[in-house]
């Protein structure tokens, strides 16, 4: 499969293409809520610059870079608008797994563009029958289906069965949006401008080669990880991979409430008392205690994405110890932006309630995002923790 592909960047080029859009997408952060979906231009703004593609297999049309550079990207368009940037996390997590399945599947989404979004809910949430000659009929009903409006693809998970009724599998399957439902029922308080809309199947066909089993996928037992001439991306971990996906966003997110709350508090009032905001002690402390708690955020962040690269590029799975670490750091590092920026949110007074406050959206966006079942921190911390004491983790997805 030769996909065309219409300039390579570097790890370095993506950050500062990244970074060059945060202005135009904070212009339409807040119109992302009053759509409650990421706005067709900033979704098109990131397919013209080739930022769909960071962590896509070149055979798709991707860049095939690492996932620090996934980390800058998705850091950096957080920055600018907090919806957005949970969609291209998730978007960016499914071109990966196009690493994964048949390359038939690579052709018959990407065919010669290979900028192409794709949606998701990958839990196996639905159930799909195989049938005699290989095909699969799945049917289900799958909520927080995010950026689904801007996607005529999506990877849906299921529990496999036989034609007996006996289970054989969960896997996700790649379905065309035509064959599905699409519910207008995404009125939530967090990462409205996300679009996740649910969506269901009714006796939808699948072929084959559209077809990736989840055990085989987060147990290294793919292709690429048997495949000594597989691009070393797709040798990374899954479980953090998928995780890294969902979690790097919260600290740029973080870091523009950080610098609004800078912004505003400088000559303000503190009410009903003789406070200056810039020069009350209680302001600096709280002011200095979420900059920590985001710069601590993105250094786990970071090591996460390191960690996946180097055993990546040595070909090696990830001992168990290793993984659950790494569950439980990224439930840390957005539970950690989330908490600086109800710090400042609470102690910069009622003016930042006001829905037009970008410290306010931040505040209920990372709320939202420390929510997402992959991401809550105390399952996270259990896990981890029943791994150093050598018991079960309790699940396979880590």
């Amino acid at each position: 499969m030769n996909v065309h592909v219409a300039h390579r960047m570097s790890a370095k080029d993506a950050k500062t293409i990244a970074r060059s859009l945060i202005p135009e997408l904070q212009k339409r952060a807040l119109e992302a809520e009053d759509l409650r979906m990421a706005p067709r231009e900033s979704v098109e703004l990131l397919m013209s610059h080739g930022l769909l593609t960071t962590i896509q297999p070149r055979s798709c049309g991707g860049q095939e870079l690492s996932m620090r550079a996934h980390v800058d990207v998705l850091s950096s368009i957080a920055e600018g608008c907090a919806a957005t940037a949970w969609v291209l996390g998730v978007m960016q997590a499914h071109s990966w797994l196009f690493g994964h399945l048949p390359e038939q599947a690579g052709r018959d989404v990407f065919g010669e563009s290979g900028n192409v979004p794709v949606s998701a809910v990958i839990g196996p949430r639905g159930k799909a029958v195989k049938q005699a000659d290989g095909t699969y009929t799945l049917n289900g009903f799958w909520p927080f289906a995010s950026g689904n409006a801007h996607a005529d693809w999506l990877l849906l998970g299921a529990e496999v069965f036989d034609a007996n009724g006996n289970k054989i599998d969960e896997a996700d399957f790649l379905v065309e949006k035509r064959q599905l439902e699409v519910l207008d029922d995404w009125f939530v308080a967090g990462l409205q401008g996300s679009g996740s809309s649910s969506v269901k199947a009714k006796d939808a066909h699948v072929p084959a080669h559209r077809m990736v089993s989840l055990p085989a996928l987060l147990e290294n037992q793919t292709t690429p990880y048997n495949d000594p001439a597989a691009p070393e991306l797709f040798k990374s971990q899954a479980g953090p991979v998928l995780g890294l996906c969902i979690a790097s966003g919260a600290t740029g997110i973080a870091r523009r409430a950080l610098q609004e709350f800078t912004k505003m508090v400088q000559g303000k009032r503190v009410a009903y008392t003789a406070h200056v905001s810039h020069e009350w002690q209680p302001l600096q402390k709280i002011c200095g205690e979420s900059a920590s708690k985001i710069h601590a955020a993105e250094l786990i962040i970071y090591k996460v994405a390191d960690d996946i690269d180097a055993y990546a590029k040595r070909g090696e799975k990830m001992p168990m110890e290793l993984r659950g670490r790494i569950r439980a750091d990224i439930a840390m590092a957005p539970r950690l932006c989330r908490d600086a920026v109800i710090d400042l949110l609470t102690i910069g007074g009622a003016a930042g309630l006001s829905l037009k406050s970008p410290i306010q959206l931040a505040a209920r966006n990372l709320i939202a995002n420390c929510m997402h079942g992959f991401l809550l921190y105390d399952s996270g911390m259990e896990i981890y923790g029943k791994i150093l004491l050598g018991q079960d983790p309790g699940t396979p997805v880590i």
